[in-house]
């Protein structure tokens, strides 16, 4: 089975400048929908709300884009940032990309998980204030929103990257806050957003890779890890522990799967894991 010579892009943000490159590698050139509107399926600002999960919303840009350009393969690319769940006062981002082919009804989907991201905010009560803030996220290449403090309240400006309309927006900000200051935070829009867009290339590295390897069961493209069994056996007595022990790789169209060793690390979990010998 052999890869399309196109596949189509649901984006609005120019995210084809970092997922075509590794793409075009194989062959494939993207198409870009103008006029898709991919903010219907929810925006990191919440003036539209995420319906499902990450997937739920890149599948629905890939089939979004296949409906507007007539191609059987569409991509969708989809994140979600916030604070880190173990270390709270660090932010934590998690990108998506997903293939589909809406003859065959195969899906091929990435994840990375970006533990450095720039995403940042900060309330301010004057201009002089944001000062330090820009600085830390890099603007002007790094885009930033204003908005007032106030439960649910809607950015007032957006992709900012001029210094005096930073500070113009923190003025009208500080005047209509109920609570009188002024919210500041990264624009995550991937044209926005260096570092978020940096991301996106890597995992397109990695898709690129995924569909460059065939399936050796149906030649399907595609083949790759889906899943990490846990399991690997106590040095001390040989009961199973929560750490990996293989990992699945397969076709998502045949469902052929082959179950292989942990790539690196020792072939026994020190005992400290073990939920027998280290209860």
């Amino acid at each position: 089975m052999t890869l399309p010579a196109r596949a189509a892009l649901g984006t609005m943000h120019h995210k084809a400048a970092a997922i075509e490159p590794p793409l075009a590698r194989l062959g494939i050139t993207l198409a870009v929908p103008e006029g898709l509107d991919t903010d219907r399926f929810g925006t990191f600002t919440a003036e539209t709300p995420r319906a499902g999960t990450i997937e739920d919303a890149a599948r629905a840009k890939a089939r979004a884009a296949i409906a507007a350009t007539g191609l059987s393969v569409g991509i969708g690319s989809e994140g979600a940032y916030g604070p880190h769940p173990l270390l709270q006062f660090l932010p934590i981002g998690r990108e998506v990309l997903l293939w589909r082919n809406e003859e065959t009804g195969q899906e091929v989907i990435e994840r990375l998980t970006d533990e450095a991201p720039c995403f940042d905010h900060l309330t301010v009560f004057s201009a002089d204030e944001a000062t330090s803030f820009l600085a830390r996220v890099g603007f002007p290449r790094t885009a930033v929103i204003v908005a007032k403090t106030g439960p649910g309240a809607p950015p007032l400006a957006k992709g900012l990257r001029e210094r005096n309309a930073v500070d113009d927006a923190i003025r009208r900000a500080l005047r209509l806050s109920v609570q009188g200051g002024a919210f500041l935070q990264t624009d995550m829009r991937a044209h926005l957003n260096p570092r978020r867009m940096e991301t996106i290339g890597r995992l397109a590295e990695r898709l690129a890779a995924r569909l460059g390897t065939p399936c050796p069961a149906c030649a399907a493209p595609g083949w790759g890890l889906l899943r990490a069994e846990t399991g690997l056996p106590c040095a001390w007595c040989n009961g199973p522990t929560l750490l990996v022990k293989s990992e699945v790789h397969g076709c998502t169209l045949c469902k052929h799967e082959a179950n292989r060793p942990r790539p690196n690390g020792p072939g026994t979990a020190d005992p400290g894991h073990c939920p027998a010998c280290n209860p």
